[in-house]
C-alpha cells in the first residue's frame, strides 16, 4: 500500500471514529460520584489552596477527575488507531497475550508491541513486568512453532524519547507511526481529522458538565457542609482518611 492509500484510509477511520472518544468522556462524567471521588482525591491539598466555595470545589474536584481519565481514555483511543494502522499496512493485530497490544511482521521480524501514549510511562518496576509480559508473549509465539525471530517493541503515540537499540526498542512520536505505516508524515496527518466535529462535541460535553456539576454540587452541599453551606472538612476527612474500627473479637 502506498502512503497516499494509507494516509487517506488512516484519515478516514479518524474522522469516522473521533466520535467515540467525545462518548466516552460523557460516560465518564455520566458515572461521577461525590462520594468516590472525596475517598480518592487528596483532602489536604484542596484545602491548601483555599478552596472554601463548595461550587468551586465541586469543579477543582471534577476536573482533577476528568483530567486524569482523559489521558486514560484517549490512550486506549490512541492504541486502536495503531493497531488499525499497523493491520491496513503490515497485516497486524491486536494481541491476546496480557500486556502486548500488537503483534505485526515486518522485514521476516515478528515484532509484539505494547503501545503507550507518551515516553514517561514507567518506573523499574512497571518496566519489569512488561518485560515479563514481553517474555510471555515470546514464548507463546515460539510454541506456535513460528521460526522467524521475535523483538519486544515500546511504542509511543507521542514524544521524542527514542531508543531503537534497547531491549525492548523504544520508538516515541513520529517514528513509532512511522515505524507501523511505512509513512514519515502521518504523525502529522492525523492531527487534522483529529478536530472533526470538535466544537459540537465539546459543546455537548460542556451541557453535560454543567448539568452534572449543578448536581453533584447540590449533593456536596446536603451531605458535606454546614448550615451556612460553608465547608464541613472534618466529615470529608472522616469519609477520605479515618482509621476504620475492628470489629471486637469475640
Amino acid at each position: 500500500m502506498n502512503n497516499i492509500d494509507i494516509i487517506a484510509r488512516v484519515e478516514t477511520y479518524v474522522s469516522e471514529h473521533i466520535a467515540d472518544f467525545h462518548e466516552a468522556r460523557i460516560n465518564k462524567l455520566k458515572k461521577l460520584k461525590i462520594d468516590e471521588i472525596l475517598r480518592r482525591k487528596n483532602p489536604y491539598l484542596f484545602k491548601a489552596k483555599n478552596l472554601e466555595d463548595p461550587c468551586v470545589l465541586v469543579e477543582s474536584l471534577m476536573d482533577a477527575v476528568c483530567s486524569s481519565s482523559e489521558e486514560t481514555l484517549f490512550g486506549d483511543w490512541l492504541e486502536k488507531l495503531a493497531i488499525y494502522v499497523a493491520g491496513e499496512v503490515y497485516g497486524g493485530a491486536k494481541s491476546t497475550t496480557k500486556g502486548v497490544d500488537l503483534e505485526m511482521d515486518k522485514d521476516d521480524v515478528h515484532y509484539i508491541i505494547s503501545i503507550k501514549s507518551g515516553p514517561n510511562w514507567s518506573n523499574s518496576s512497571s518496566m519489569t513486568k512488561q518485560k515479563e509480559y514481553f517474555k510471555t508473549a515470546q514464548q507463546v509465539y515460539r510454541t506456535g512453532g513460528n521460526k522467524k525471530p521475535c523483538q519486544s517493541l515500546i511504542g509511543c503515540c507521542y514524544g521524542k524519547k527514542n531508543d531503537p537499540y534497547s531491549d525492548p526498542i523504544k520508538l516515541c512520536g513520529q517514528s513509532f507511526w512511522q515505524f507501523i505505516s511505512d509513512s514519515e508524515t502521518l504523525y502529522m496527518d492525523i492531527i487534522v481529522p483529529l478536530g472533526t466535529d470538535a466544537r459540537n462535541k465539546n459543546e455537548a460535553y460542556k451541557t453535560e458538565y454543567t448539568n452534572i456539576k449543578t448536581g453533584l454540587t447540590v449533593e456536596f452541599i446536603k451531605k458535606y457542609c454546614n448550615a451556612d453551606n460553608s465547608i464541613n472538612w472534618e466529615k470529608i476527612l472522616r469519609l477520605n482518611a479515618e482509621a476504620r474500627k475492628e470489629a471486637p473479637k469475640s
